[in-house]
Parts: C-alpha cells; sequence; structure tokens
C-alpha cells in the first residue's frame, strides 16, 4: 500500500497526480472527504470494486455514490428535470448525496439492482476536488464503514493499521472530524430525506 502525506488545505499536485494514477489503474484508495475518510476508485474498475464489496461485505443491493466534481457531469450519469437541476445546483458543494434515477451509461453493477438508482455527490473538500481535477471524471466512493463496526473510521494510522494489506493506497490528511452525508432520494415528486447527517436539507422539503 502507498500512503500519500497530502496537506488538508493545499494538496500538492505531484502527489495528487500519483494519487490519481492508482485509481487509474484500478486500485482502491482511501481518501478524505468534506465528511469523513472514504473508498474510492475508477467507475467500471473490476478489481477495486471487488475488493470493495469484500472489504465492507456489501451485496448487489447496496446503493453506490460517484463523487463529481460539479454538476456539468451529472447528465451522463443521472436523470434530472430542470427543477431538480435547480435543487442540485442550490445543494452543492455540500456533505449530500442525491439518490437520482441512473442513466444507461451507469455500469449495471453500481445501479441499485431493483430501483436503478444512483448516488450523486459534489463535494467541497480542497482533496477531493484536486483528486477528480486530476482524474477528469467521477470517482467511484463509499462509506469507510467496516462489518461489525458501528463507527467511521477517523484517524489515518489506524486506517493504515487496519487495512494497509487489503487497499493500494492511502492519502493521509491528518485526523478528520467524522460525520455522515445526509442523503435525500430525489426520484418522486417530493425529495424525501433517507438519513439525516451534516447537511441541513429543510429548504429542499418546502
Amino acid at each position: 500500500m502507498e500512503v500519500f502525506y497530502i496537506h488538508p488545505d493545499n494538496p500538492q499536485p505531484r502527489l495528487i497526480e500519483q494519487a490519481a494514477d492508482l485509481l487509474r489503474r484500478d486500485q482502491l484508495i482511501i481518501y478524505p472527504t468534506d465528511t469523513s475518510y472514504a473508498f474510492g476508485c475508477r467507475l467500471g474498475a473490476k478489481d477495486a470494486l471487488a475488493k470493495l464489496k469484500q472489504i465492507r461485505e456489501l451485496d448487489d443491493k447496496h446503493q453506490f455514490t460517484l463523487l463529481c466534481r460539479d454538476l456539468s457531469e451529472i447528465a451522463n450519469y443521472a436523470t434530472v428535470d430542470n427543477v431538480q437541476f435547480k435543487q442540485l445546483k442550490a445543494h452543492t458543494p455540500a456533505p449530500i448525496t442525491f439518490i437520482l434515477t441512473a442513466t444507461k451509461d451507469v455500469p449495471k453493477k453500481l445501479a441499485h439492482a431493483k430501483k436503478k438508482t444512483i448516488g450523486i455527490r459534489v463535494p467541497s473538500n480542497p482533496i477531493a476536488q484536486a483528486l477528480l481535477e486530476a482524474m477528469d471524471e467521477p470517482i467511484l466512493t463509499s462509506s469507510l464503514i467496516l462489518p461489525n463496526r458501528d463507527d467511521i473510521l477517523d484517524d489515518p494510522f489506524e486506517i493504515e493499521d487496519l487495512l494497509g494489506n487489503q487497499i493500494d493506497g492511502l492519502i493521509n490528511a491528518g485526523i478528520k472530524t467524522t460525520k455522515l452525508t445526509t442523503i435525500v432520494d430525489m426520484t418522486s415528486s417530493v425529495p424525501e430525506v433517507i438519513r439525516q447527517g451534516a447537511a441541513d436539507v429543510d429548504s429542499l422539503l418546502l
């Protein structure tokens, strides 16, 4: 496993590029987002996705999320109307995952098996944004929650101890305040909060 010590506010471009290169080579990494550390891999990466599913013991019903730089990429992966787009624009970037109807461009393994939905999230974290910029495409992301544990790991040295032999790369940006993202289902006419997390979305529900 490669470890990259990256400044949380001013990410070093050379190290970001090295981490992005791991993603391009179908590797699984752990990186910081605006709420906590998370797993990340390239969209369509078979080996990395298999590792992720094995580590987290995920089944085919798991709702995956795509981390996007901004909303310009959203039409490739999710179907949104004008009203939904305005709502998304008013609430990004933020620690919110929006559940949307997936397009046919989303690999079947990533869209929810029955609902055909995909999670979309636009982060404000400088490292996550730099990584997305380097990749020039969304990153498949998943919370750093391990089986039989309720807490999300927030100490990169503990992450290294527990998962160092199962992942390919770790971006160490120091201990993060651990929060959960707010999850909002946007697939019906009225948005529904599935999980209340770090972000207040009351204005979405009016």
